[in-house]
């Protein structure tokens, strides 16, 4: 009889430790600066008939068959379409005051720094027996001198100073570490690993780093363990303007193409002559990253992983490529707002395009949750858990009706030049149909006012007069509101144009 028992007590642990090794991997890849029209399966049936809009003449065949086995958003949304704001909020699932993170990092900056007592992602996935990796950039950290290869120096000698390396106690539960700040000398790149050696690359840098991918999924892993992997492509972010940048073969197959067939979103600015030349360096980059894209899958599927993974692509923001305005990212229009986000986990969410507004906060949560942790999201977390709108569809009647837009600025400097606050310029909404953004000056009166109706006007070419409009104008002010009490934001703490 105790012999039994014993039988019955080791089958049931057998069985539980079966269970922990189920637990899905998790595979996050976020190339930086793709804007969500940069994908042809946009143009293709079934998808073309979830937008209304063209998208870019670029090739991506791998997220084209990724796209088939996936939930494909049309509707993700970075609320500060800036790559260190983004990046916190990611991480943390709080916006910018809750994440520490409210301006791109750079040594001017000593107020925008992911805060190290924050809970990330990786801290909540480490401490519930995940394996984690990070490979890429990171841009969430403020430079200090801490050089690991020449102590009390900065990593970089210009000035102001953006890149920075991330010593082990800033990063949250990642074991494996292949990193860098920012850094944007794409054939060149470097990178520091798990131990402070710093790496000096001579090859494009997507490429390295789906190699370093490749290789933990096949052998740097614990493979007793689950694992969550991320990994932070710098490309499309510019520069893009030669075959420094990207790719010869990428290159090769728009350089005939005329401009006028490359850039073919009517919004596009015919002042913005200079930069008009970088369309096919911008497409060779996406098209670079979708083949690299597409290793990682291969690999996962080679070591039979894919079918217990959930793989993620999206970017921090997009990019205007000229439309509207010459700054790529920070602003309230779609090709800056709008992101990619394609969500593949087999036998648990279904093959499907979804209108779901999806803001960056609100990926945290989701992801716990799809890997069997929503008990474990931290009370810290301001997004929402979204998994069941991407299960189901019968619940999409209580989905997010609306993101908040957020951009800031430099605030206050001290007397040594540091920026020691931080000023919110703009704050806005984008909702179904409409986007707004409202526009601040220094005295925190009102200076402008974009108000663009989606539906009828896809490229936000006319922007509503909101005098005349003030029934939708004080709607969506509404809705902003709660959007701005939920984030907790300076507008609503400080009653900024009293919203």
């Amino acid at each position: 009889m105790t012999q039994g028992k014993n039988i019955i007590a080791l089958s049931l642990l057998i069985s539980g430790n079966a269970l922990a090794t189920e637990k899905p991997n998790i595979v996050y890849v976020f190339p930086d600066q793709m804007r969500n029209h940069a994908m042809q399966f946009w143009n293709e049936k079934p998808y073309n008939r979830h937008v209304n809009f063209t998208a870019d003449p670029v090739r991506t065949p791998n997220l084209n068959a990724f796209a088939s086995e996936a939930v494909v958003l049309s509707s993700a949304y970075s609320n500060c379409p800036l790559s260190s704001p983004h990046r916190g909020m990611m991480l943390t699932g709080m916006f910018p005051d809750g994440s520490g993170v409210t301006l791109n990092c750079n040594n001017t900056r000593p107020n925008s720094s992911l805060r190290q007592d924050a809970v990330t992602i990786s801290d909540v996935l480490s401490a519930n027996g995940y394996d984690c990796a990070y490979i890429g950039k990171l841009h969430v950290d403020y430079p200090t001198k801490n050089n690991p290869q020449n102590p009390g120096t900065y990593v970089e000698n210009r000035n102001p100073v953006w890149d920075a390396y991330t010593p082990a106690e800033r990063r949250h539960g990642f074991r494996y570490w292949y990193s860098y700040g920012t850094f944007d000398v794409h054939k060149q790149p470097h990178y520091w690993d798990s131990n402070g050696d710093r790496h000096e690359i001579r090859e494009w840098s997507p490429k390295h780093e789906a190699d370093k991918a490749i290789d933990f999924i096949q052998n740097d892993r614990d493979k007793s363990k689950p694992f969550f992997l991320m990994v932070s492509m710098n490309p499309p972010h510019h520069p893009y303007s030669s075959l420094d940048d990207v790719e010869e073969e990428d290159f090769n197959l728009y350089k005939d193409i005329p401009l006028d067939k490359l850039l073919i979103r009517p919004n596009v600015n015919p002042r913005l002559t200079e930069k008009h030349s970088s369309a096919p360096y911008y497409f060779a980059a996406v098209t670079g990253v979708d083949r690299q894209f597409g290793r990682i899958l291969q690999a996962l599927k080679d070591a039979g992983l894919d079918k217990n993974t959930i793989v993620v692509f999206t970017s921090d923001h997009g990019e205007t490529l000229t439309s509207h305005v010459l700054d790529a990212k920070n602003s309230p229009y779609t090709e800056a707002l709008n992101v990619p986000f394609l969500i593949r986990y087999p036998g648990n969410l279904e093959p499907k395009v979804s209108n779901l507004m999806l803001g960056t906060p609100d990926i945290m949560p989701t992801l716990l949750s799809l890997a069997g942790l929503e008990k474990h999201i931290p009370a810290s977390v301001q997004g929402n858990n979204l998994a069941g709108f991407l299960k189901s569809e019968k619940s999409m009647q209580k989905a997010p009706k609306g993101v908040l837009y957020i951009r800031n600025m430099d605030g206050e400097k001290n007397a040594e030049g540091k920026v020691i606050s931080y000023f919110p310029v703009a704050r806005g909404i984008k909702t179904e149909r409409y986007t707004m953004a409202i526009t601040i000056d220094r005295k925190k009166n009102l200076k402008e006012v974009l108000l663009f109706d989606d539906k009828k006007d896809p490229y936000q070419m006319n922007s509503l007069d909101y005098r005349k409009n003030k029934k939708l104008y004080r709607k969506l002010t509404r809705q902003m509101s709660v959007l701005l009490k939920e984030a907790d934001d300076p507008w609503y703490k400080e009653k900024i144009l009293r919203y």
